[in-house]
């Protein structure tokens, strides 16, 4: 079971990593981008993820975890219920957003 500060410590542990409010919530960018953001709902998170059909089979497979709203149609993000996912996962999804806003270089000095 992940929580907003285990977002918080793996999300801050990314190179170039910050956070700032978005929306009135707490949410994590590299260089001025945004990578992950804690929604008003508690312990939902919403990430980018590489395309709609990569979000669709999320949340097919893993309903409990993985969702969208009317808000995210049309639009390469997914939110996550961290109740649903553990510490790693939650780190696998946050590296995967930061490399999707990340710039080139800086991914591929992180994977040096």
């Amino acid at each position: 079971m992940a929580t907003e500060d285990d977002v918080r410590r793996l999300a801050l542990a990314l190179p170039e990593t910050g956070e700032k409010t978005m929306y009135g919530t707490p949410a994590f960018y590299v260089r001025g981008k945004w990578f992950a953001r804690m929604r008003e709902e508690p312990d939902v998170l919403a990430v980018p993820v590489p395309s709609e059909e990569e979000k669709l089979e999320l949340t097919a497979a893993r309903p409990g975890a993985f969702f969208t709203t009317p808000h995210f149609d049309a639009y390469a993000a997914v939110l996550v219920r961290l109740p649903e996912v553990d510490e790693e996962e939650l780190g696998e999804l946050l590296t995967d957003a930061w490399r999707l806003r990340a710039p080139k270089r800086l991914v591929a000095a992180f994977d040096a």
